[in-house]
């Protein structure tokens, strides 16, 4: 018998956005500060500290979709089912987490730079890609997973904050010539970490064993086929996602949003210290209103997404940060004027990054319920792997062809002033990118056809299927919803696709038996 839904307390919202401290702060320390720590303290050049992120993705290739595989699997092991199949991982990773502290410590190589980055990498891939499931596996109710996800964002912007802004004070206390408030920073967030795990672990569920084996239509064969058959299924299955209408509109506006961020974020410090003059400390000020005001800018999010619809609520974040854009560039020509330009941008910049960053998320919290109607399965950890993979590549990528370019524009580590050839390059890669990127996530917007009322139709005729309901007898409200989702006719859902090894694997089946007769 399937448990009783349980339900969500305040504390639980607050524990299981609590692992969003890894995800916001790990990653704006090492977007906003990493770079800057390389190149200027580690004697790292640009090409050189933007090459770890760009090598580490090639083991993001194997390991996002193993471990996406794994953790829809690892329920069958005697560990999955005394620890959970998703939240063992969390548990695993405290210890291995403290590899985050060594990469900001001075006085290493670059191999061991990019030994470290990796190792990093792959404990948090163990730690994202099944926490990214728990939304979905502790509530099916459209409202409460947006509330989960808003309690995410809103835990993910304040360590933001503290990420963008500890660094400056640091920097203030022990001076812009050591590295100390950079290992001081880093040995913080890795302590915090750890912590925060233990809370995620102990105020998080996932679907009961019942009711995970209810769902699966494996076939029997399966345990039986040979390794290299079962990780071409692995694959197979990671890139027949983007067959599914819903997640590429979801991936344009994450990909266009978040990945325009990341160059902002990357460069920022950049812009900053060497082209207008100032410091490493205003730098920081200024990523704190940025972050801090993101706070904010996730209120206004939910309130947008619950009160219209996420694509409308991500259209408006969107053009808002074109406006910040806009602000900036003003106050780079405005001189010693600019700096209340300066600041309103970075307003206006949080307030649009707050929207940015969660809608997507939210968003990608239902991907799995469009997949359940075209595969009869539920497959969050696949979808998750292949997030977590397109989300550290995306922004690896990013870091590393800005290294190449200021690389290539005449920039010099070390020093306090730089060509005029790289100042121009800083600006191109903070504004014309980012500009081009954001226009792409609107348009994306768009496309996405998920809000309450169609969710609440996609779970109905989904639960219709279940209970054995003819195709033929769908209402004409209904199938226009759910082909509007899939992006496929309606005749084609329900395991009559290709979408997962395994309907691939009958519609085979099916057309050899049809061929022989």
């Amino acid at each position: 018998m399937i448990k009783k839904v349980r339900e969500i307390k305040l504390r639980n919202y607050v524990c299981y956005g609590l692992a969003d401290v890894i995800g916001s702060g790990a990653f704006t320390l090492v977007s906003a500060w990493l770079l800057f720590f390389l190149t200027t303290f580690c004697g790292l050049t640009p090409i050189q500290a933007g090459s770890l992120f760009a090598v580490a993705r090639i083991v993001d290739v194997i390991m996002c979709p193993v471990i996406g595989y794994v953790s829809d699997n690892f329920h069958k092991t005697r560990l999955g089912r005394r620890f959970g199949r998703r939240r063992f991982f969390l548990l695993a990773s405290i210890p291995l987490v403290s590899v985050y502290s060594l990469l900001w410590v001075e006085g290493f190589n670059y191999w061991m730079y990019l030994l470290f980055y990796i190792l990093f990498e792959i404990v948090y891939t163990m730690i994202i890609i099944p926490y990214d499931t728990l939304s979905a596996e502790m509530t099916s109710d459209f409202k409460k997973r947006s509330k989960l996800t808003s309690a995410r964002m809103y835990i993910a912007q304040l360590a933001g904050f503290a990420a963008a802004f500890l660094p400056g004070r640091l920097v203030a206390y022990f001076g812009p010539d050591s590295s100390d408030s950079f290992f001081y920073t880093g040995a913080i967030f890795t302590v915090s970490f750890m912590i925060v795990l233990f809370f995620v672990y102990f105020g998080t569920w996932e679907r009961s064993l019942e009711e995970i084996q209810q769902n699966e239509h494996q076939d029997e064969d399966e345990e039986k086929e040979p390794f290299a058959t079962r990780a071409y299924h692995i694959y197979y299955d990671f890139v027949s996602t983007l067959k599914i209408k819903t997640f590429r509109s979801h991936l344009g506006m994450y990909l266009g949003g978040s990945v325009a961020q990341d160059i902002f974020n990357s460069v920022f410090t950049y812009f900053v210290v060497f082209a207008l003059m100032t410091s490493s400390v205003m730098a920081s000020n200024l990523l704190g209103v940025v972050n801090g005001l993101q706070f904010f800018g996730v209120g206004i999010a939910t309130w947008l997404t619950l009160r219209f619809s996420p694509s409308r609520a991500f259209a408006t974040q969107a053009t808002m940060a074109l406006v910040a854009f806009a602000l900036f560039v003003s106050a780079y020509f405005s001189g010693t004027s600019g700096m209340t330009l300066l600041y309103v941008g970075a307003a206006v910049a949080g307030l649009a990054r707050g929207g940015i960053y969660a809608i997507p998320w939210n968003n990608y919290t239902f991907v799995a319920d469009v997949d359940e109607i075209l595969t009869c399965r539920r497959r969050e950890g696949i979808f998750a792997g292949f997030m977590s993979l397109l989300r550290k590549a995306s922004q690896a990528l990013s870091i590393f062809l800005v290294g190449v370019a200021l690389q290539m524009s005449g920039f010099v580590s070390g020093q306090s002033a730089q060509p005029q050839s790289a100042i121009n390059m800083i600006l191109v890669i903070m504004i014309v990118l980012p500009v081009i990127l954001t226009l792409w996530g609107i348009w994306s917007a768009f496309q996405f056809k998920v809000n309450s009322r169609t969710h609440a139709i996609l779970n109905e005729e989904v639960a219709r299927l279940k209970q054995g309901g003819s195709k033929a007898t769908v209402s004409a409200e209904n199938k226009a919803v759910i082909e509007s989702l899939t992006g496929m006719p309606y005749d084609h859902c329900w395991g009559e696709n290709s979408v997962g090894y395994q309907n691939r694997k009958r519609l085979n089946a099916r057309a050899l038996r049809d061929k022989m007769a």
